[in-house]
């Protein structure tokens, strides 16, 4: 993800919001690694730099065979400070260095804690899949008049026991730490700590294999930075309007035909769901927005870059390891051509991600610090594949696992949903105009 605003700025999303009174105990508390750790200055990279923003999530566990909630904030806040000395950088303070990019002092604070209570049961907690910000802001800490990133330690973690015997765990965790692959090897890391367990994936922590190159090469174009010129006046229609998220599911049933609709004329020999889908919802939204056929728009998502650099970053890579790729073509191009059209665009920003295309935009920030430009512009991030819901902390796996909020007007979120989670989720938020339209071209 690129931006993100506050958990409470998406409002009531789904038309099912419920009253949650949420008391927090005693104050917040600073959780230590448990052993001593290195100091000092702990380098961030180049793909780190642009998605430092903070990321809130929820998970819910049941109580488990009698097993209730009164211990779990205890269990939980000893685990962390056990994993924290392998994962020692998340105790430490993001600062300013003296090349004017983010590093973490490692300082060895702490996490921040929190235990609360809340007046419900989980049942009523409903689909996480849905974010609902007004009731699950409440189960996120927020660092009191924080006012920019900085003063965020990268880790908050609350601990909300309720009515029924289970609890929440609600995490803030800063993206410039680690993508969603490590943020969940570090949230089951921190599973197995509270299990008694070794590590099964240890942190590699060194993220220098990712520095810029000496001199610089700049082998690509780097569509992703590019300024697009607002011809269609939609900045405006966001603030005229009132903003309608809603989710759209999609069942194996569903994704197989939109991948068949992406084929059936013959251009594509074949598609994966996610460029099938991501291609379907790109061209439906932009049709939904009544771009103009010449307001060129962009369509950014973040690869996995672990397997394509050369060499492969070492199993447990602690940081981003993913960088944004782009599609950039005009509305009407989108339009007037059949959907396979916008899949093999998605096709060929997939392919573009090669060791050459990382390496180069990792130097391209070095050389020019630009940030990635959101006008007319959609920004898809994948959480469908990331196993967050197989998190046990001895309470078994989480029954329900979600965002709190979309991070921002441009983004999409694709989330695994149903028991076997071969269904997707695409979550995202329009103008009500837009979005009425765009209701109607999801009915497939």
């Amino acid at each position: 993800m690129v931006v993100a605003g506050e958990a409470a700025a998406m409002g009531h999303s789904n038309g099912s919001s419920f009253e949650l009174s949420v008391k927090q105990q005693g104050e917040p508390s600073l959780v230590a690694p448990a052993e001593g750790t290195e100091k000092g200055p702990y380098f961030l990279s180049n793909l780190d730099q642009n998605i430092a923003v903070i990321v809130q999530t929820v998970y819910c566990f049941k109580e488990d065979d009698g097993k209730g909630n009164e211990n779990a904030a205890q269990v939980m806040k000893a685990a962390l400070a056990k994993v924290l000395v392998h994962y020692y950088p998340l105790a430490g303070r993001l600062t300013i260095s003296p090349e004017g990019k983010l590093i973490v002092n490692c300082t060895g604070e702490g996490a921040v804690f929190v235990e609360a209570d809340a007046d419900r049961s989980l049942d009523d907690m409903g689909d996480l899949t849905k974010p609902d910000p007004a009731a699950l802001g409440k189960l996120v800490y927020n660092i009191p008049g924080a006012k920019n990133i900085l003063e965020i330690p990268p880790l908050v973690a609350q601990v909300t026991r309720f009515k029924c015997g289970g609890f929440t765990l609600g995490l803030a965790m800063n993206h410039c730490m680690f993508d969603g692959i490590g943020a969940m090897e570090f949230v089951n890391s921190w599973g197995e700590t509270a299990r008694g367990l070794p590590l099964s994936v240890p942190p590699f922590l060194d993220r220098t294999i990712l520095g810029a190159r000496v001199p610089h090469k700049i082998e690509n174009p780097h569509h992703e930075f590019a300024e697009i010129e607002d011809l269609s006046e939609t900045a405006a229609l966001y603030q005229e309007e009132e903003i309608v998220h809603r989710s759209f599911c999609f069942d194996p049933e569903k994704l197989a035909q939109v991948k068949r609709m992406a084929t059936e004329d013959g251009v594509l020999s074949g598609c994966t769901t996610f460029e099938a889908l991501s291609g379907f919802v790109w061209r439906a939204r932009t049709e939904a927005l009544r771009l103009q056929a010449h307001q060129q728009t962009k369509l950014l998502f973040a690869v996995d870059g672990r397997a394509r650099l050369e060499p492969p970053l070492p199993r447990g890579y602690f940081g981003n390891g993913i960088v944004l790729t782009n599609s950039l073509c005009d509305a009407g191009e989108l339009q007037g051509n059949p959907l396979s059209h916008a899949v093999g665009l998605v096709q060929k920003a997939v392919r573009m991600v090669t060791d050459g295309y990382i390496r180069s935009a990792i130097d391209y920030f070095e050389a020019t610090r630009a940030r990635p430009s959101l006008t007319a512009t959609l920004l898809i991030t994948t959480w469908s594949r990331l196993g967050f819901h197989t998190t046990d902390f001895g309470w078994g796996e989480p029954v329900e696992s979600g965002p709190v909020a979309l991070p921002e007007k441009e983004v999409t979120l694709f989330l695994s949903h149903g028991k076997e989670r071969k269904s997707i989720n695409v979550l995202l938020g329009l103008p009500a105009s837009a979005m009425e339209t765009f209701q109607e071209l999801m009915k497939i």
